[in-house]
């Protein structure tokens, strides 16, 4: 059995964890998949490469509203798929190569699972290797979920995973499910020419969102994409590009290509944790400590595989920690979750950090909510804006913010202000009226809904 002094199983955000501070260590990196992970290969850098082009073939066909005559030939679906995944490819690539050419490290690419205390087998093209270490760090990511009415019907399907490397944009595409995943593919397809059916068992869209976002973002996409909500998909039958779909209401629905975005789970049922002594939830997620130690003696996990907020900037904020405790037996950092931002990548854009309106009122707290228009603004005229708003909450008592939510144009940036403000405890009063806002940014809208709340307060 080779020995090493760390082993990293994961080259997604795992990879990032080892930096110039672990050369004095005997480092394996271990991985069934590209360097880079889901991130770089099949999700957020992909998913927003594709959005953006969506977005600029929307604004052409949106011209007229600023008086402009245009028209949209056509999207060069090949040419935008080859661009991205021409670079991404390649930074992957790269990322591989330059680790197998560094000091100290070794590379390990195959499946791998636990035979005992810090102890793995890793089955790769050469054939197994077995791989021990003084610590590990499980990184291994997640995967989408499928339902079993779809894998029993031994039609083809597509996830996130997959679908962003097809070949032509389908002439009619399903998309089972109605979260950020499925809204963001939907609204990629949607400006791609396809006609988009999405099902989904929720009465709205993007359900986790706030509210008044959820219900917005529901009406807006009525208009675009054919709804079928509160609806389950019981039946897959047909033959592959021709598949009929047959809902719980006995609608049947024809499609070149079904998209399967329910949602992802943790991969840790493929490591055999148990061999190790690592143990999980109920959910399968690795269960860990405010320092990110799993139940394993010297062994820790990041990532979608154990983290309750599975995105990316929240892994990379995890990696910090679980690098730094590493490096630094005695004087470990905590992991916090608090004032984690999100955003989905859709036409319009949305964002939202903290409570929800709904959650504020289960909690049973004492809170007033503030919404203020894009159309109220004088960016927002410039934009011809009609949809877009700022909802912010706050405790009554205190005037300490406890949620923002945005949907409009540069939803994820203009939320960032809002972001400090919980991380650090401010005040609406505070953010609203200690700094200058820009006239006639579009940040008017944040500085004016603050102000609403301001008011409401009194």
């Amino acid at each position: 059995m080779r020995r090493h002094d760390l082993i990293v199983v994961g080259a997604g955000t795992g990879n990032a964890l080892i930096d110039a501070r672990f050369a004095h260590l005997d480092v394996a990196i271990v991985s069934a998949g590209p360097f880079g992970g889901t991130c770089l290969n099949a999700g957020c850098v992909p998913s927003k490469m594709l959005a953006a082009t969506a977005d600029v073939a929307d604004a052409v066909r949106e011209a007229g509203r600023h008086d402009v005559d245009a028209e949209l030939r056509s999207i060069r679906w090949p040419d935008v798929r080859n661009r991205v995944f021409g670079r991404l490819d390649t930074v992957s690539e790269d990322g591989e190569k330059g680790r197998r050419v560094s000091d100290g490290i070794t590379v390990y690419r195959g499946r791998a699972r636990f035979t005992g205390d810090r102890r793995l087998r890793v089955e790769t093209q050469d054939g197994p290797v077995e791989v021990g270490a003084d610590r590990v760090v499980v990184a291994a990511g997640g995967r989408p979920v499928i339902p079993p009415v779809v894998t029993e019907s031994g039609l083809p399907y597509e996830t996130s995973d997959t679908i962003m490397r097809t070949e032509a944009p389908p002439g009619r595409l399903v998309v089972l499910g109605g979260g950020y995943v499925a809204a963001e593919l939907a609204h990629v397809f949607h400006s791609a020419g396809s006609h988009v059916t999405v099902v989904e068992h929720q009465d709205r869209l993007l359900g986790q969102q706030d509210e008044s976002v959820s219900e917005a973002f529901t009406d807006a996409m009525r208009a675009r994409w054919d709804l079928r909500l509160g609806r389950e998909l019981t039946g897959v039958s047909g033959e592959p590009g021709n598949l009929l779909l047959t809902l719980d209401d006995g609608t049947e629905l024809r499609a070149d290509t079904l998209l399967v975005a329910v949602g992802r789970r943790p991969n840790g049922d493929l490591l055999d944790l148990d061999q190790a002594g690592i143990d999980t939830g109920e959910d399968g997620r690795i269960a860990v400590d405010a320092q990110l130690r799993t139940s394993a003696q010297g062994v820790w996990a990041l990532g979608d595989v154990c983290t309750p907020v599975p995105l990316k900037h929240v892994a990379n904020r995890e990696a910090e920690v679980v690098a730094h405790n590493l490096l630094h037996p005695g004087e470990e950092r905590t992991m916090s979750y608090e004032a984690v931002p999100s955003a989905v990548f859709t036409r319009p854009q949305i964002a939202q950090v903290g409570l929800t309106e709904q959650g504020a009122r289960e909690q049973g707290l004492d809170y007033v909510a503030a919404l203020h228009r894009y159309a109220d603004v004088a960016y927002g005229w410039a934009l011809e804006d009609s949809e877009g708003f700022c909802k912010v909450l706050a405790d009554r008592q205190t005037g300490r913010l406890l949620g923002a939510h945005l949907l409009g144009p540069q939803a994820a940036s203009l939320l960032q202000p809002l972001v400090v403000a919980l991380s650090t405890g401010m005040t609406a009063r505070e953010l609203a009226l200690g700094p200058f806002w820009i006239h006639p940014a579009l940040t008017e809208v944040v500085a004016n809904a603050l102000r609403d709340l301001v008011t409401e307060e009194r």
